[in-house]
């Protein structure tokens, strides 16, 4: 298995490329701006790409859904509460499958409805603008909502294994990447709270 982590646009967003190097099959994960990077990258690799995955709807993630599908005959994954157009709709413990990877789907709620990560059990998971490295994904946007984002941080992704690989959705933090364990020492939104406590230090609290 490979993964490439790939900084596009002006918004530090990533967009990544998961393939399984035996079947040469791959997804591209949340395409939006430098296409051509990630074209090159399949071309440069040898791989097809199944499928594009989208972590959240929003425009920054799903750009170049559309054109990512077009050029490579990848159908497009999104989670069911999502408003856009997709080929496939998934749910909450859905699994997808790029030639012998398989990545589970954990609706995480909270930056917007349909907002998940995707766990590759024992490795690694994608965290979209949940989980950011040193902090979390806005709530103060139309469908997003704090509790939903309290119950998916800590009844969710605080639940994974602390060893897994965590890839965010931009790079807003001091590295890159981080690991589950990392962000649950270090990172100020994941410190333990109850969800009063969480809404009032998130700016929502009554």
């Amino acid at each position: 298995m490979k993964v490439l982590q790939i900084p596009v646009g002006q918004m530090a967003n990533f967009t990544y490329i998961i393939a399984d190097e035996e079947t040469d099959e791959a997804a591209v994960i949340d395409p939006s701006w430098d296409l051509e990077n990630v074209f090159d990258a399949l071309k440069k690799n040898g791989w097809k790409a199944k499928y594009v995955i989208n972590t959240h709807s929003h425009f920054d993630h799903v750009l170049g859904n559309e054109q990512v599908a077009k050029v490579t005959g990848a159908k497009i994954v999104q989670h069911k509460s999502s408003q856009l157009a997709r080929d496939i709709e998934v749910s909450d413990g859905d699994v997808i499958k790029i030639g012998s990877v398989e990545l589970r789907v954990l609706h995480t709620p909270g930056h917007s409805k349909d907002s998940v990560c995707l766990v590759l059990d024992g490795k690694l998971v994608f965290t979209g603008d949940t989980l950011f490295v040193g902090n979390c994904g806005r709530v103060d946007l139309p469908g997003s909502d704090p509790s939903e984002m309290y119950d998916s941080l800590f009844g969710r992704v605080a639940e994974l294994d602390e060893s897994l690989l965590m890839y965010p959705g931009h790079d807003y933090g001091n590295k890159p990447t981080s690991t589950i364990g990392h962000e649950k020492k270090f990172n100020h939104v994941l410190s333990p709270r109850t969800k009063q406590e969480f809404l009032e230090f998130m700016g929502a609290g009554d």
